[in-house]
């Protein structure tokens, strides 16, 4: 047995001293002064939090594995906190059918250190028109079904994605991007783009899609969750379509929060999808976050080979990594500034999660897995791609210093990172 000693547990609502003891993969006790003749773990001073999970992570494997693979992806989630992660679905084969998800499965089932939920896709390999993925036939292997990286161009196949998912109870989970308004961009509207003579997104390349995503989610009363939300009008028809009842999530990740148009740089690791935004948007997203009209965070971690990130801010490939970074740079710039609390920002990450997504939660609670993560908040550091587990180093967070650090992992009561 394992005793974590004189940690101070989160228990999803309150800060308490308090041990865990730990049997095999189960919590079997948390109150305080535990002892007995066990492996003990001195987490003085430190953060006993629920282990967390990242709905939207590319793990690039099967298919272009020199990205990232299954076992180096989840090792870098264990390293950030997280026991559980979402696999996006633009691998090679595509998730669409009962073979392809069942060749992704075996690969993780015989390399992840952690839980992954498969994501399916949306359309048949995974083109965002044309025939849809056969949900009749692979709900039971998937959490949800996706298209990310591009949006779905044909209106009456969204629908039919939604009446379909719906009928089994499963999320469309959208990337929503037009892209006729994408138009060849690779940076926000904004003076840097005008100064460096690049090609602008417009915003509206989210909202005009999303809009009609949620018009159809209202028709059919299926759960649509909005990936990697990312500006004002968007935070506004998510706010306004919960009011009227449409079943409706979305995230946000940790860099549409923290940089803005003013932090660009002639730099690839500086371009993703959607663009870094302005602060007229960063501050709808950061309100939206508050009133819970965004219900959680993720990291939207994609891995690329450094010659793909080197060329520059319209020549590279779209993409940040994320898993390594989210807890502190979340830590640093928003429950250190006062902006949100700890047990916000930790539910944020972890139970908000599960409830969006209808999973059992993480708990420090006896009679539940040990999934948990052990955290330092006064520790600091830089962040260095020295230190990531991830094939991909593609971070404009690199050198900035960070509070707060994860020491520990486990999951199913092992340690995954950190002993």
């Amino acid at each position: 047995m394992i005793l974590l000693k004189n940690g101070i547990v989160f228990d999803g609502k309150d800060f308490n001293r308090q041990d865990v003891l730990i049997d095999k993969e189960e919590i079997i006790e948390v109150r305080e002064n535990i002892s007995g003749d066990y492996e003990v773990i001195d987490c003085e001073g430190k953060i006993i939090a629920p282990s967390f999970i990242d709905p939207h992570v590319h793990l690039r494997e099967p298919g272009i594995s020199y990205k990232e693979t299954i076992k180096t992806g989840t090792k870098a989630a264990a390293h950030g906190g997280f026991t559980h992660v979402f696999a996006m679905p633009n691998v090679n084969p595509v998730p669409s059918n009962k073979k392809a998800i069942s060749q992704q499965q075996t690969i993780i089932d015989r390399d992840s250190c952690i839980d992954v939920s498969i994501i399916g896709s949306i359309t048949v390999n995974q083109t965002g028109e044309g025939q849809i993925t056969d949900i009749s036939e692979t709900h039971n292997l998937v959490i949800g079904y996706s298209d990310d990286g591009r949006g779905i161009k044909d209106s009456y196949t969204m629908y039919q994605a939604m009446v379909n998912a719906k009928k089994y109870n499963k999320p469309i989970i959208s990337h929503c991007e037009d892209i006729s308004l994408v138009n060849g961009g690779c940076i926000t509207e904004c003076d840097f783009a005008k100064e460096h003579n690049l090609k602008e997104i417009m915003p509206e390349s989210e909202t005009v899609e999303l809009a009609r995503n949620l018009i159809l989610a209202n028709k059919t009363g299926c759960h649509l969750h909005v990936c990697h939300i990312s500006c004002k009008e968007s935070v506004d028809l998510v706010r306004y379509y919960k009011a009227k009842g449409c079943h409706v999530t979305a995230e946000v990740c940790p860099h549409h929060l923290i940089l803005s148009d003013k932090d660009l740089k002639l730099d690839g690791n500086y371009k993703m999808n959607p663009p870094l935004m302005t602060q007229e948007h960063i501050e709808a997203l950061i309100a939206g976050l508050k009133d819970g009209t965004i219900d959680c965070l993720a990291t939207d971690h994609a891995p690329h080979a450094v010659d793909e990130k080197n060329c520059g801010l319209e020549k590279s490939a779209f993409g940040i990594v994320g898993l390594e970074t989210a807890f502190p740079l979340m830590y640093t710039h928003f429950v250190k500034k006062n902006i949100i609390s700890l047990k916000t920002l930790l539910n944020l990450m972890s139970d908000n999660v599960a409830q969006v997504f209808n999973l059992k939660e993480h708990k420090i609670a006896k009679g539940y897995q040990a999934n948990l993560c052990v955290i330092d908040l006064d520790a600091k550091s830089i962040i260095s791609s020295k230190d990531f587990l991830s094939l991909g180093s593609n971070s404009p967070f690199i050198g900035k210093k960070v509070d707060g650090k994860i020491i520990y992992t486990m999951y199913k009561g092992a340690f995954v990172y950190g002993k």
